[in-house]
């Protein structure tokens, strides 16, 4: 059996390809693919070749955010069977080295994960049609969500991991800078955990419409009203928490100068060195927390999306088939009319 799948070669090349698919071995099912989101670190692995020191260096197939159904499985396969509605989990820790053994599998020293160009050989994605995944990846969804929804999964598990950092957010204000997918899920996160106010900014007015369906109380368009956060910065900050998703570094200045004394900054938009505004930080003894990805939380997102705590329909602002993923990534790649672009394979 052969598998369609969507495999990028270097900077600007991507071809639509097929490639075999084995039998689901031991602990394995095949599943059918339904969508898959295009990431941010796909897009950078698509416009410039990588980002950072992550270069792609062979071929490789892309896509980390995806959902399927199960249409076989292998021997000793319990938990999941033949017909399952499933999202897919594309971390694989190995259990056994020092972090996984102190409870911290997001820093696993052999950490495997879908689509991703850090190891070599790379790391094969989700971006194709049928494939081989681990059983224990496969989360099975509630009835009523849709596998484009459920494809959501994995950018809220990253959302909710990002929560974990700030604390209790119930009666607290909250900034989200940047209104990406990330952005605009840390807002319905924070929406979800009770969160009095959150107000997300952004430099696009569609995305910060996106923001407000998906929990922000209020928006600032930062390119057309510069001085709207002015008052939030006044008597040292008004917020008790900041999601900072762009990581650009006006905006991390923003939310250091908007946040109150002891306030936390929970960074979850990634780039290269960036300046701080050190003097600020220190003399309002901010907490600034970094955060990746996601582990116990990727089955809390799919549950979350299962009861309609979190809806994440808004975000998903467009829809291409396989056979149309290079305008797929250009639509992506446009903010000023896209949120989350997702790939169709085999439908719902």
């Amino acid at each position: 059996m052969d598998a369609r799948v969507c495999r990028l070669y270097g900077q600007n090349d991507i071809r639509i390809e097929t490639a075999p698919v084995a039998e689901p071995g031991p602990g394995e099912v095949l599943l059918a693919l339904a969508a898959g989101g295009i990431c941010g670190s796909d897009l950078h692995y698509y416009q410039d070749g990588g980002f950072g020191p992550i270069r792609v260096r062979e071929p490789i197939i892309l896509g980390h955010e995806a959902s399927g159904t199960v249409v076989a499985v292998g021997a000793g396969v319990s938990g999941v069977a033949e017909g399952d509605r499933v999202a897919i989990n594309p971390s694989r820790t190995c259990g056994t080295c020092s972090f996984c053994q102190e409870g911290l599998p997001i820093h696993c020293l052999s950490m495997r994960f879908n689509g991703s160009a850090m190891r070599m050989p790379h790391e094969q994605g989700l971006f194709r049609d049928r494939m081989v995944v681990d059983a224990v990846q496969c989360v099975k969804v509630a009835g009523g969500v849709s596998l484009a929804e459920a494809a959501c999964a994995e950018p809220l598990a990253v959302c909710l991991h990002a929560r974990n950092q700030a604390g209790d957010l119930a009666g607290k204000r909250v900034l989200v800078t940047g209104a990406g997918p990330i952005g605009a899920l840390c807002a319905a996160a924070a929406a979800e955990a009770g969160a009095a106010e959150v107000v997300v900014t952004d430099l696009q007015d569609f995305t910060l419409g996106v923001a407000t369906q998906m929990g922000a109380t209020h928006t600032i368009n930062v390119a057309t009203e510069a001085d709207a956060l002015e008052p939030y910065a006044e008597n040292k900050g008004s917020f008790d928490v900041a999601f900072e998703c762009s990581a650009a570094a006006p905006a991390i200045k923003s939310a250091i100068t908007c946040l109150r004394p002891r306030g936390r900054l929970v960074q979850v938009g990634v780039s290269g060195d960036v300046p701080i505004p050190l003097n600020m930080l220190v003399g309002k003894e901010i907490a600034y927390h970094g955060t990746q990805r996601f582990a116990g939380e990727f089955a809390e997102a799919v549950a979350l999306i299962g009861n309609g705590r979190i809806k994440v329909a808004p975000i998903i602002t467009g829809t291409f088939p396989l056979e149309q993923a290079v305008e797929a990534f250009n639509t992506a790649g446009d903010r000023r009319g896209a949120v989350k672009v997702q790939i169709a394979f085999s439908g719902d």
